[in-house]
């Protein structure tokens, strides 16, 4: 097995815990329209599934709805303008993020939000200069669960997919990862629902903490 030289993360729900902020964008447009806020136990795992799944969450209806633009709209909007209020690296994941940058292991970002909304969240989280790629939903024509962002995030890191590791907390992650040849961790601390099973996704292994990947990356290096 060749050493890991990059790894790669997915950002909601496995680098960074923006589910308050989502969660707080979707009640406020839900409170504005007279609706009664969802708790965040409901909301939290919805995130992984981005601003339509959260719209259609709250209200009830897709994107069929004559109404639903509007309030998908305002969801963004109020969430571009909080987008990183209580926003938060993961536990123990800034220090993992520091190993790796000690162990001359590169990283970079690889997630289905487009980039008018993942750059900002990484420039407020001061992550955007230790990056050595960002890969957002709109850098490309495919999106995750298509490889093509992850190869594309390897050729820019410098990497060849069989030294990278993607890690992430859904399972279109784990089928991204796993059909561009790389290794994959699932992030168990994501945003997984209930009837989600994990286990049975095909990752290489999956981890309780950002210290349990500090391990893993270890064992294979």
């Amino acid at each position: 097995m060749k050493k890991i030289k990059t790894v790669l993360f997915d950002l909601d729900g496995t680098l960074a815990d923006t589910a308050p902020d989502l969660a707080n964008a979707l009640n406020h447009v839900l409170k504005i329209h007279n609706r009664e806020p969802l708790p965040f136990e409901k909301i939290r795992p919805v995130v992984s599934h981005g601003g339509i799944a959260l719209t259609t969450l709250g209200f009830g209806f897709g994107k069929e709805h004559p109404e639903f633009d509007v309030f998908y709209k305002e969801l963004l909007e109020h969430y571009l303008d909080n987008i990183a209020n209580e926003t938060t690296l993961f536990p123990g994941m800034n220090e993992l993020l520091f190993q790796l940058e000690e162990k001359n292991i590169n990283w970079g970002v690889v997630t289905n939000k487009p980039s008018w909304l993942t750059e900002p969240l990484l420039d407020a989280l001061d992550l955007t200069s230790r990056t050595v790629t960002i890969v957002s939903g709109d850098t490309l024509e495919q999106r995750k669960p298509h490889p093509a962002p992850l190869l594309y995030a390897c050729e820019q890191a410098g990497s060849k997919a069989d030294e990278c590791i993607y890690v992430g907390d859904h399972q279109r992650d784990i089928e991204a990862g796993n059909r561009a040849g790389m290794l994959t961790i699932t992030a168990l601390f994501g945003y997984i629902d209930k009837s989600d099973t994990p286990e049975d996704w095909g990752a290489n292994a999956l981890a309780h903490s950002a210290q349990e990947i500090l391990q893993l990356i270890e064992s294979l290096n």
